[in-house]
């Protein structure tokens, strides 16, 4: 990505201070998806990724990565694929648990929507803390299929995140647009 197009899309997420709680700079990207160029730049990245990583498949992760997986998967054309918060898929699911700073959660994905011959590229908004990507990296593996890489709008290096994510990429790349 040119430096020109990052700084574009930089440009659209605004600094939230104080939210959820004191002491969190939220990044809200909802100017970047209000602004038509910004948002076809995202999207055209993204796709970009997936073209060069052999993508067949998106998994957008609940869900904000679902706003930006669906066109990826549209401008990309390939299928798209969304990994939820468990008991919000009707039918039979995988399910996957992992743990939060206080607790744990889990997501699934239905059992049948990724097989063998898929190359699943994980999309997502935000890589903090690598818990929700890793769950979802195990869940694409045990319903069959391959790991193409993940591919963030933005990382939030000072989190951690990619240090946990990467014995669970098993060499598969991470992709952040954006690194803060």
């Amino acid at each position: 990505m040119t430096e020109s197009r990052r700084e574009l899309l930089l440009s659209r997420i605004r600094d939230v201070p104080d939210y959820p709680k004191p002491g969190v700079m939220f990044k809200d990207i909802t100017p970047l998806l209000a602004d038509p160029a910004a948002f076809t730049v995202l999207t055209e990245s993204l796709a970009e990724l997936c073209a060069r990583h052999g993508a067949t498949k998106i998994v957008g992760l609940e869900a904000r990565g679902f706003i930006l997986a669906a066109p990826v998967a549209v401008r990309a054309g390939i299928g798209f694929v969304p990994v939820r918060k468990a008991g919000k898929l009707p039918g039979a699911t995988l399910s996957q648990a992992y743990e939060l700073e206080y607790g744990t959660a889990e997501i699934e994905v239905h059992a049948e929507d990724l097989g063998a011959d898929d190359r699943v590229m994980v999309i997502d908004d935000v890589l903090a803390t690598g818990g929700t990507a890793e769950a979802s990296l195990e869940l694409i593996r045990r319903a069959g299929a391959e790991v193409a890489g993940v591919a963030i709008l933005m990382e939030l290096g000072f989190l951690g995140g990619r240090a946990r994510l990467e014995p669970a990429l098993r060499g598969a790349p991470l992709e952040a647009l954006i690194t803060l």
